[in-house]
């Protein structure tokens, strides 16, 4: 079966209902949980909302085999030399358990918020473009010199180095973001709904970039109907079915979308059924 990850909920939960789902997910099988890179609920803005990257370091502290990433960092949040220490450390720390998922960001009114520079998306594909390479330049050691247009590196070194290196997954829901992820990602995640639509523009570009299919990892991420029953859902009905469809389709790996406390126990109930463990 192909692998199957939770992105948990971060807003309007405690931590310590986080890092408790994280830890019943590796027990029934799940291969990784995912964080979103949010400070400000989409609701009520004095809901609580859980920081990805201190939230990962916890789960990763308290697990063994479960895989932790964001998804998806925000590129306009971080300089990408200090999120290239964050997930040295952090790989270090858990024995190469970490991904990162990232992307241009879209939630402008949250940035404003927090004073985070947001242009337009051409420019956010720039950045996020001389990001993805300033990391992989740090992920080496050093010493690194880089002069982009937005990023300078001048005999920067960054150690421990990484290994693996995290995979670089980048978000992509529209034909730019199915482009940028052939150009620079590791992986590509996009919604299920968008993918079949999007996947001749994404193949596209790896081709004209040199780069083959085998080269990319695809992460579709799937929804539960939160109005509808559990028992009704293909997804909980039958996972280990629902997985092979989606493998069928060319999916490499899945994420559920958005987990919040309610649904978690059919999840739970679903992966022990199947077998993930």
């Amino acid at each position: 079966m192909i692998p199957i990850g939770l992105n948990l909920t971060s807003m309007g939960v405690t931590s310590a209902w986080w890092l408790d789902a994280a830890r019943q997910a590796e027990q029934v099988g799940f291969s990784g949980v995912w964080c979103w890179d949010h400070s400000i609920s989409r609701g009520k803005k004095t809901t609580p909302v859980l920081e990805c990257w201190t939230t990962l370091t916890a789960t990763a502290a308290l697990t063994s085999r479960l895989r932790v990433g964001s998804f998806v960092d925000n590129v306009m949040n971080r300089h990408p030399a200090i999120l290239a220490r964050m997930l040295a450390t952090l790989s270090e720390q858990s024995g190469g358990r970490v991904e990162l998922g990232i992307g241009v960001g879209g939630n402008e009114d949250e940035a404003l918020a927090y004073g985070i520079p947001f242009p337009a998306p051409p420019v956010r594909v720039e950045i996020l473009e001389e990001a993805v390479a300033v990391m992989r330049l740090l992920w080496t050691g050093g010493p690194v010199d880089f002069l982009g247009r937005h990023f300078e590196l001048y005999d920067a070194w960054s150690y421990p180095v990484p290994e693996p290196a995290p995979r670089v997954i980048v978000g992509g829901e529209k034909p730019a973001g199915a482009r940028l992820a052939a150009r620079v990602g590791n992986g590509w995640t996009t919604n299920s709904s968008d993918y079949e639509r999007l996947l001749p523009i994404h193949l596209e570009e790896l081709a004209a970039h040199g780069r083959s299919r085998a080269q990319i990892a695809h992460l579709l991420a799937v929804s539960l109907d939160k109005d509808a029953a559990p028992e009704s859902q293909p997804l909980i009905a039958d996972m280990a079915a629902f997985a092979q469809q989606w493998q069928e389709r060319g999916a490499d790996e899945l994420i559920v979308d958005w987990v919040r406390p309610t649904q978690l126990p059919a999840l739970l109930d679903a992966a022990a059924r199947a077998g993930l463990g």
